[in-house]
């Protein structure tokens, strides 16, 4: 482990996300709301650590190991989140205390969503913005970003790139070199987000709104610039352009590389994860419309366009919101919460637990049960016509028994600063999930909680966006022995 390597390159990571605070500088410029100063203060702050950081390593150059990978993703996350919340508390009238400015930080990074604040919509225009923005760095990934700009990090960029994309099949590449590959993603976001904001434009939204939506449905994260979300515009084709976005950026990025390398779209339907997620939103519509619609809880289009928004938005855990279906009859607020955990395909935005392995697990569960019958013989688990291996089947099975471990513990722990049962195991799940919305006294806002409870949940919305194995590694013992 090479600790002057990792400061060197947390000291220039930090330096980079310095100048990512220029943007909301000069809107509020432009809207002369008068909060210039908030992030003039943060760009200084956040520099001049990177700067203290790196100067003294600055010739330390070595190959990133694995380790080295996992700890720059952990600590980089958790250093960019506090600093990122230095504007947050420093604007002035209205601004959060360290508190609440930290866990807004962390739910924009993480693309979790959940918001501590109330009264967003009289927000100075810039601290809108700069929201919006966190969630649109933190959807692909700032140390992606790195990776693809920072030549100083050279081949060991994979090990930066391993532990920041999700899902269980990390070693696949795009592109043969690793810097090319990480370029390669970054495009297809960019495009995808110029897409989406203009449709939102042609929508009726102004180029504001438009903006910061395109910045968090892209990022599946469900920031709003308005307190009643995506419900605010009451605008059936501005919900139709949401939908659609939510759906292509909660399926893989490869399967976009290959739609703009190859000029094809048929490989969608043939990819076996964006089937099943398909699949499975619209029989969860389904059970949402006809359940509603018996209710009398809406009228026929109305239940129709209500229950498909808030599927693909809780599904895809980008949190959208046009209606509050917390209060929906029967089971339908418990069943969109458990979609969640679900969540979208390995190597998208979205959070969960990823769609590979929910199909892995079920395919699992499907070959013990073969094996009671025919006890000798021998079963692949095959994704489409791919077999998996017996090593990625075992990791799955890991990765879900830490999840519903960590799950329990962090419930408990909320429920142990006074929060009733129904608010604690919704934000965990939430947070967990990197969903946003949740159930019980939060489901209009977090700010409420206790303030024990908000680390907690903070704890929760990195372990979710650096699935779990990357921050629990850190650890073990055996990780730092020589």
């Amino acid at each position: 482990m090479s600790l002057r390597v990792i400061l060197r390159i947390l000291g220039l990571l930090l330096m980079l996300f310095s100048l990512t605070m220029l943007p909301p500088m000069l809107m509020s410029l432009w809207f002369r709301d008068g909060v210039w100063h908030a992030f003039m203060s943060g760009i200084a702050i956040t520099a001049m650590t990177g700067l203290m950081l790196y100067l003294p390593n600055r010739r330390s150059h070595k190959e990133l190991r694995i380790r080295d990978g996992f700890i720059i993703a952990a600590m980089f996350w958790t250093v960019l989140a506090l600093f990122g919340s230095l504007p947050l508390m420093l604007f002035g009238e209205g601004s959060l205390g360290i508190t609440d400015a930290v866990f807004e930080s962390f739910s924009g990074l993480t693309t979790t969503g959940a918001t501590v604040i109330t009264g967003i919509d009289f927000l100075p225009e810039s601290v809108r913005y700069y929201r919006q923005q966190l969630q649109w760095l933190g959807g692909m990934g700032i140390v992606v970003l790195a990776v693809a700009i920072l030549p100083t990090l050279g081949v060991g960029g994979m090990a930066l790139y391993r532990t920041e994309i999700p899902g269980p099949l990390k070693d696949s590449k795009l592109t043969p070199r690793i810097t090319e590959t990480a370029k390669a993603l970054w495009y297809i976001y960019a495009t995808l987000t110029l897409a989406c904001m203009f449709a939102y434009m042609l929508a009726g939204m102004s180029w504001f709104d438009a903006l910061g939506h395109s910045f968090s449905t892209v990022a599946i994260g469900g920031f709003s610039t308005y307190d009643a979300s995506i419900g605010f515009f009451d605008n059936a084709a501005i919900e139709l352009i949401c939908i659609g976005f939510m759906l292509i950026s909660a399926v893989s990025f490869s399967l976009h590389f290959i739609a703009w390398r190859e000029k094809r779209l048929l490989h969608y339907f043939q990819d076996p994860e964006a089937r099943f997620l398909l699949l499975f939103l619209a029989g969860l519509t389904v059970i949402t419309v006809i359940t509603l619609w018996f209710t009398g809880t809406y009228n026929d289009i109305e239940g129709l366009r209500h229950a498909l928004f808030e599927v693909v938005s809780v599904a895809t855990t980008a949190g959208f919101a046009v209606a509050d279906f917390s209060g929906w009859p029967g089971a339908i607020p418990f069943l969109l919460f458990i979609a969640a955990f679900v969540g979208g395909c390995s190597g998208s935005t979205a959070g969960g637990m990823k769609v590979i392995r929910i199909i892995l697990i079920i395919k699992q569960g499907m070959r013990e049960v073969m094996r009671l019958i025919h006890p000798n013989a021998v079963i692949a688990v095959k994704v489409g016509k791919v077999s998996v291996p017996d090593s990625i089947a075992q990791a799955v099975w890991g990765f879900f028994s830490a999840y519903v471990m960590l799950f329990f513990l962090m419930l408990v722990g909320v429920m142990a600063t006074g929060v009733d049962q129904v608010t604690a195991w919704s934000t965990v799940g939430s947070a967990l999930n990197n969903l946003g919305p949740a159930l019980g006294e939060a489901s209009s806002h977090y700010g409420d909680l206790p303030s024990l409870a908000k680390w907690i949940l903070v704890l929760a919305m990195l372990l979710g966006r650096l699935e779990i194995f990357t921050v629990l590694v850190l650890f073990t013992p055996a990780f730092w022995r020589r």
